[in-house]
């Protein structure tokens, strides 16, 4: 009876990213709620699923990842990159609370940045590397699963680490964009983690580059309008269309390439 219910827990496992245990109870109505929590705690052993509260997640769906391995994205498009982090580091204010996603953008924008005080958190461990090359930055390095692709931490550690700041400006870079699924990454997990920022920042930056356009990932994080600002290396008119419907204003770094005309582009109000 333990291992036919177990086979289909397993099962279960491998078809979705959350099983709840009201879920398993209704499955299994003549087992009671301990048995299945140690049925879980089993699982958790073989490291096919990490209990979070009211059930479990599997393994399977936060491992599962999308993206090229971070390695590979470092070198890809990298004079963009850095000109997209040159144009985002006008919005990095003294003494505000800034969160950094994982991702090698974000890496161009940690170098380059000026060494100001403020607090910055982030989900990347190579990030917070070179931040505490700076000598003002309060670096926090919020916990969670280790992603090896895209070397981030994610997962519900991630969000509870969050709860506690208040976050100023988030900037965020996603794995592709198109107008039908929005913004996307191809990890549950990082998903997530990038839909509670944005949610709770007051203000977001995307920073993409061209080669992210048209591309859809499998998970959606958040739409063109759920953000202050875009940051971008291509020309306006693929965005403009859609970003002035949505009330986003965007920074093409192939146009206004002097940091004067970027800083006076967007109030800023932190």
């Amino acid at each position: 009876m333990k291992a036919e219910r177990r086979m289909k827990i397993h099962v279960l496992l491998q078809e979705k990213p959350f099983i709840s245990l009201k879920e398993l109870s209704e499955l299994f109505p003549d087992v009671t709620s301990m048995t299945l929590r140690r049925d879980i705690e089993y699982f958790e052993k073989q490291g096919e699923l990490i209990r979070v509260r009211n059930g479990a997640r599997s393994m399977k769906f936060i491992a599962a990842t999308a993206d090229k391995n971070y390695i590979y994205r470092e070198k890809e498009n990298e004079s963009a990159k850095r000109s997209i982090a040159l144009a985002a580091a006008e919005f990095l204010e003294k003494g505000s609370c800034v969160f950094f996603d994982a991702g090698s953008t974000i890496m161009q924008l940690a170098d380059i940045m000026p060494d100001k005080i403020m607090n910055i958190l982030t989900s990347g461990p190579n990030i917070s590397m070179k931040l505490i090359q700076k000598q003002n930055p309060i670096v926090t390095l919020i916990g969670g699963i280790l992603n090896r692709e895209s070397i981030s931490v994610s997962g519900d550690i991630s969000i509870d680490a969050l709860n506690s700041f208040s976050i100023d400006t988030a900037f965020i870079v996603p794995s592709g964009y198109s107008k039908n699924s929005g913004f996307t990454c191809g990890n549950l997990s990082e998903c997530e983690l990038k839909k509670y920022v944005v949610k709770n920042s007051r203000r977001v930056i995307m920073l993409i580059d061209s080669s992210k356009y048209g591309k859809e990932f499998p998970y959606s994080f958040c739409q063109l309008a759920d953000i202050n600002l875009l940051i971008t290396d291509s020309d306006k008119s693929k965005y403009m269309p859609e970003a002035e419907l949505s009330g986003v204003t965007v920074i093409s770094t192939g146009i206004s390439k002097s940091h004067e005309h970027i800083s006076h582009c967007i109030p800023v109000e932190v």
